[in-house]
């Protein structure tokens, strides 16, 4: 057994698969758990798909990817609350429109740019091929990101839960907005080397949806969150060595079953586990006994 953990270690990209994985394990939930009791999840899907553009001009001018991906994950969170703003358009329909038009707009400037962007890992991620500066840069995001909401976690949770109340009580609601969607933004750029941007929001939502359905506080919600996060990515590292199979899905598949053994026998309401379906099933076992 212990040589099945040791024994891919030996890699140097097997370690950094790992780190990388550990890293947005922890990072995802956070940002996801916001988005999850905003009932936003979709929205980390969109800006998913809204950094493609900045990455293909990026690509094409020879700067850094992260820039780009970031001001069009940006734009596009920017477009969708002007267009709810200036209409009487809601925000799924917003989201809608701004997703297919920014990821449509992506796929033509790489044709017309003649860019040699890989899109298959851009897609689905390549978590075997980070390097240490991919490792850098993605420790850093989540350092600011993690210390930004240790810092001003009273005010995300007021803005969370009574967007009314947090303006009359004059707290900068635009600001904390625009800093909620570039941490998002920033989350997913991380993450976009290790899943890709078709699979980042199922680690966005789902190590938060497991962590949901056990405790009840947001702070809680985050850091067990996180705790699930890191166990499916490290074992959706060892999976994909050993069954060779991709990096991405292997964890996506291992949030997933996470999550559906905790909707099933959650001890205070899964669905195997309420207490009323417990009670019927002894009721029916007593019956069945007193009848033989």
């Amino acid at each position: 057994m212990l040589d099945l953990l040791l024994q891919p270690l030996s890699y140097e990209f097997m370690r950094n698969a790992l780190a990388i994985g550990i890293l947005i394990g922890i990072l995802c939930p956070v940002v996801g758990s916001y988005l999850i009791v905003q009932r936003m999840a979709l929205l980390g899907d969109v800006i998913a798909h809204c950094v493609l553009p900045g990455l293909s001009i990026s690509f094409f001018l020879g700067i850094d990817i992260l820039i780009g991906a970031f001001c069009s994950g940006i734009l596009g969170s920017f477009l969708i609350a002007w267009i709810r703003s200036q209409s009487h358009i809601k925000a799924d329909a917003a989201m809608a429109l701004t997703f297919s038009s920014f990821f449509a707009l992506g796929v033509t400037l790489i044709t017309v740019l003649k860019n040699k962007l890989d899109l298959d890992s851009f897609l689905f991620g390549d978590i075997l091929g980070v390097t240490m500066n991919d490792i850098y840069r993605t420790l850093i995001i989540t350092a600011v990101i993690l210390v930004a909401v240790k810092l001003f976690y009273k005010e995300l949770l007021f803005y969370t839960f009574d967007k009314t109340g947090a303006r009359a009580m004059g707290l900068p609601i635009q600001t904390i907005h625009f800093g909620f969607m570039a941490a998002v933004t920033l989350t997913i750029i991380a993450s976009m080397q290790a899943v890709g941007v078709i699979l980042v929001i199922a680690l966005l939502v789902g190590p938060a949806l497991t962590s949901y359905l056990l405790v009840k506080e947001l702070h809680h919600m985050m850091g067990l969150g996180a705790v699930i996060g890191m166990l499916a990515s490290i074992i959706g590292v060892y999976i994909s060595y050993y069954r060779n199979i991709p990096s991405g899905p292997a964890i996506v598949l291992v949030s997933s079953v996470l999550f559906l053994l905790v909707l099933l026998f959650s001890p205070s309401g899964g669905i195997l586990t309420r207490p009323e379906l417990v009670n019927h099933s002894v009721r029916l076992l007593s019956k069945f006994k007193r009848g033989k």
